[in-house]
């Protein structure tokens, strides 16, 4: 175990220290100069120069780079230079949207796609099953601002729910904010729901075609009686996967709900600071984002290591 911990956290850190990279450099490949947009289009190229040397933005590209990681590696991803605002603090004022509305969104997809989907694989056979796999199919080719649309229009005025906005005082008006994300958490909860649901079933499908399941209903247990005991952790193991995988796509892709529902989160801050060139604050969200995925990822490895006795076989 803890030789596998070791790999994992240096595959962990060289990854990080490769998207830092990445990052830094496909945004000075962006067209358009921050100090442009600072000083408006009709400044003269002596104060254009001035602002550029107090941004730093003439010193050469590896010493920005150094700069930018030397704060990183304290806790400080950047300040804006249009606000003048940390990139840590703006992004802890739109987590508080983004995170419980990812995690809730997660949390109701696994409570209603992973029964359903065992469900649907004992069911194979039958209409019901059949009916909801095909529900699962058409879950996932439907886009997910059709979705929100068709859920404003059914919910927002017989339940009451905002279609719009979240309240300024954030989580100190709870029941504001937490009505205000019930639409968005059931619109992404929709779209992971239909996915996971297929994997489920698939998995479970494999599951029960194994000849350890046979073996087990030879020795007289029913096929619920044998899944429950000695499927669903092999059944689990992709399903793990896929929800890592889920959960680093809703963080670095919110735009779009985001958008739709008009709530100020970490997607509608990095929209809008890549329209106003604010570079410097785009890089250490993107940074950050990075380090959530990348960390998901971590987690996800040690999850299946920890369920999959074979992992820890071929570790030893």
């Amino acid at each position: 175990m803890a030789w596998f911990l070791v790999r994992r956290l240096g595959l962990l850190v060289l990854a990080l220290f490769v998207a830092s990279v990445i990052v830094f450099a496909l945004l000075r490949l962006v067209p358009g100069d921050l100090a442009v947009v600072i000083a408006g289009t009709e400044v003269t190229p002596e104060r254009l120069a001035t602002i550029r040397a107090e941004l730093g933005l003439d010193r050469p590209l590896l010493a920005q780079y150094f700069d930018w990681m030397g704060g990183v590696l304290t806790g400080d991803f950047g300040r804006s230079a249009l606000t003048g605002s940390t990139v840590t603090s703006q992004l802890g004022e739109k987590l508080a949207v983004t995170a419980p509305l990812v995690i809730s969104s997660t949390i109701v997809a696994l409570a209603f796609a992973v029964p359903l989907g065992v469900y649907a694989a004992m069911r194979r056979n039958k209409a019901d099953g059949v009916g909801l796999s095909a529900i699962g199919q058409l879950g996932i080719a439907v886009p997910q601002f059709l979705v929100a649309m068709i859920l404003i229009a059914l919910l927002a005025g017989s339940w009451g729910l905002p279609s719009q906005g979240f309240p300024r005082q954030g989580w100190d008006e709870f029941g504001r904010a937490t009505r205000s994300l019930v639409l968005p958490t059931l619109t992404l909860a929709a779209a992971q729901g239909a996915i996971l649901l297929r994997f489920v079933r698939s998995s479970t499908l494999d599951v029960l075609n194994q000849d350890y399941m046979r073996t087990a209903r030879a020795k007289g247990l029913t096929r619920v009686e044998a899944l429950f005991a000695h499927g669903l952790r092999n059944a689990s193991i992709p399903v793990v996967s896929v929800v890592g995988v889920q959960l680093a796509s809703l963080f670095a892709g919110i735009v779009v709900i985001e958008s739709v529902f008009n709530l100020p989160g970490v997607g509608q801050m990095l929209l809008r600071d890549i329209g106003n060139r604010d570079f410097d604050k785009v890089q250490g969200t993107v940074l950050l984002i990075s380090v959530v995925v990348l960390v998901i990822g971590f987690l996800v490895d040690v999850a299946q290591f920890l369920i999959d006795p074979r992992l820890r076989d071929g570790a030893r």
